[in-house]
């Protein structure tokens, strides 16, 4: 461990792609004295700026060549940042080759990732892996008791600060906690570099997998106070909660996080041209899912699902958020509202209610994209492709004597998209393109249709209903029915078809079953387990 002297920053070498600051800070810098060396577009930027600035070519006795693949990578560079100012054969060496020593490094590398993002062709990609940046990241930061080294625009306010205060020094504290931050961006750089050269390969199990975030939240804590945690972003840009907008209310919680995930997830299965649909959430089980002729009447029919439940709970719409729905939001207590936008009136509505959190997002996200869910078990890790399966009408396999009616088959696929976001083992009943009960999480398929049913009924006596919302349903379910007797069990509750993948040992008994009850049933061929 280096001692906890202050290091003097004499000469610095400023290298970045993101030009945002570098003015300001290459002014400050000679504003206090610092020499500064530089390379190709930041030289020309800071001299532009009337800044005194040497060239690394000069330095090395080298030209930028290869279209700027080699200029830093050279011992007048590198012996430079590595060399440690206490070690007489180090500062010999520097002596006998005319090394100078730089106490600064500004670097922030090509931008691979937004050039990935923005779906540019191979050659390209490639052409944006940076290697002189993440080298001398790498012996900068390694060197840090003695070379400061910064890699993010937000710190070079610190960093002036930093100087500032210590008569043009900076502590070992602060080179270390800027060396801990240069080699997690030389990571993640890396591990986006290995992560999208699997994907052109189609590898989909890679010897070795890195993955990487970037801190948006720290968040007070975690699923319990006793938990610590924070939010990170991996910079896919997917539309959702780690991209959205905040307009109000408090901080977002881990739960509420992982909650308006869940919503904003399940109601972009819901094309907003196909009208308005809405999602509420607890605990990242959907306890209500509704389309309407408008968001307002979307949201009631959802809302009239469970009561109960969703109080306290996550609400996701696909379409923006309009005054007269927000109107109907606000009477009840309500964490998180999550839209593509809201319109002036919904915010004036909101506005008098300062804890509930507003979200827009711009966009809905694409229930069919590719993407990757990684879950952390004792040891490792689990991943696995997003659950992007979807069904369509010509997928469905009729195996009982009755076929679906029309409506039957409109009410099948709403709540099979539902379906696919209910922790298993998942039931969802749907009457008229609303849920009407939702089983989740229980060991036992049947408790699942049971407990559905038992909500529906308790609600249509809340609602003074002469008879639960189930009669005259139809069913869903994630996975195939191992018995006939969860099948009966919704039949029992009123459904009158019923869609799930099939698969199962006894499919010819449950079919029997069914057809015996006068139930009509469709196959998916796909199956939903979410755990």
């Amino acid at each position: 461990m280096p001692s906890a002297s202050l290091a003097p920053v004499k000469r610095a070498l400023l290298s970045v792609s993101d030009k945002t600051g570098l003015i300001e800070l290459g002014q400050a810098l000679a504003g206090l004295g610092v020499e500064l060396l530089s390379t190709g577009g930041s030289a020309k930027a800071l001299r532009e700026a009337g800044l005194e600035v040497r060239d690394v070519a000069d330095v090395t006795g080298f030209p930028e060549m290869m279209d700027g693949r080699v200029k830093t990578l050279h011992p007048m560079v590198h012996g430079g940042l590595l060399a440690l100012r206490d070690n007489a054969d180090h500062l010999k060496a520097m002596d006998e080759h005319g090394i100078g020593g730089i106490d600064l490094l500004v670097v922030n590398l090509y931008p691979f990732e937004e050039t990935v993002a923005k779906g540019a062709d191979y050659e390209t990609c490639i052409e944006n892996i940076d290697i002189g940046g993440p080298a001398m990241i790498r012996a900068a930061a390694k060197n840090h008791g003695f070379v400061t080294t910064i890699v993010d625009v937000e710190d070079y306010d610190a960093l002036l600060a930093e100087l500032r205060g210590n008569d043009g020094a900076t502590t070992l504290a602060f080179r270390q906690k800027m060396a801990m931050t240069a080699y997690a961006r030389t990571g993640a750089y890396d591990a986006a570099v290995s992560g999208w050269m699997a994907d052109q390969q189609g590898d989909t199990a890679p010897r070795r997998r890195a993955v990487a975030g970037t801190l948006a939240q720290e968040l007070r804590y975690g699923e319990n106070p006793h938990q610590q945690a924070a939010f990170y972003v991996d910079g896919s840009n997917r539309p959702g909660v780690a991209t959205a907008q905040q307009h109000q209310g408090k901080e977002l919680s881990y739960n509420n996080i992982n909650d308006t995930d869940a919503a904003f997830e399940l109601v972009s299965e819901f094309d907003p041209a196909q009208g308005p649909a809405c999602a509420i959430i607890k605990h990242a089980n959907p306890c209500g899912v509704a389309r309407g002729a408008t968001l307002k009447e979307a949201y009631g029919r959802a809302f009239d699902c469970d009561r109960t439940s969703a109080f306290g709970g996550i609400i996701a719409l696909n379409q923006p958020l309009d005054g007269a729905t927000a109107e109907e939001i606000v009477q009840i207590f309500t964490e998180v509202v999550i839209a593509p936008g809201a319109d002036d009136d919904a915010r004036r509505v909101f506005a008098a209610k300062k804890n509930l959190r507003l979200l827009t997002t711009q966009a809905l996200a694409d229930p069919a994209a590719a993407a990757r869910t990684i879950r952390q078990v004792s040891g490792g890790y689990l991943v696995q492709d997003k659950d992007n399966g979807v069904i369509t009408r010509d997928d469905l396999k009729v195996v009982t004597k009755r076929a679906p009616s029309e409506q039957e088959l409109e009410d099948m696929l709403f709540a099979w998209k539902v379906a696919k976001h209910v922790k298993s083992n998942a039931i969802v009943y749907v009457k008229d393109g609303a849920t009407v009960g939702v089983g989740a999480g229980q060991m036992s398929r049947v408790d699942s249709c049971r407990i559905a049913a038992r909500k529906a009924e308790d609600m249509a006596e809340a609602l003074g209903l002469d008879a639960p919302l189930t009669r005259g349903s139809v069913v869903a379910s994630d996975a195939f029915f191992p018995f006939a007797d969860g099948l009966l069990t919704a039949a029992e509750a009123g459904a009158t078809a019923v869609i799930h993948p099939g698969g199962s040992m006894r499919d010819d008994e449950v079919i029997a079953a069914a057809d015996e009850a006068g139930l009509a049933v469709v196959l998916t061929g796909m199956r939903h387990f979410r755990h």
